[in-house]
């Protein structure tokens, strides 16, 4: 199992002939490769899993895994859920 995080691609650009991207995570710019989803562009979402772009999601879809995400979080910052 993989875990891949949604993120929205805010740059495109070409590095030594890869199509790379920066890409937002909740405020968090990071470099991603876009070799795997060479059609993606500014402003749409894609999953992202140890630095490469390996599938685009739609915004629907893309907002749908964040509220999951905060779910989560909101589980384990409660008290009594700590080992």
């Amino acid at each position: 199992m993989c875990l891949g995080i949604p993120g929205k691609i805010t740059q495109v650009y070409q590095q030594d002939d890869l199509p790379m991207g920066k890409v937002e995570f909740g405020g968090i710019a990071k470099e991603v490769c876009l070799a795997y989803t060479p059609e993606a562009e500014v402003g749409q979402y894609v999953i992202v899993h140890v630095g490469f772009a390996i599938s685009q999601i739609d915004e629907a879809e893309a907002e749908e895994i964040f509220s999951y995400l905060e779910q989560i979080g909101q589980q384990c910052d409660q008290p009594g859920d700590q080992p």
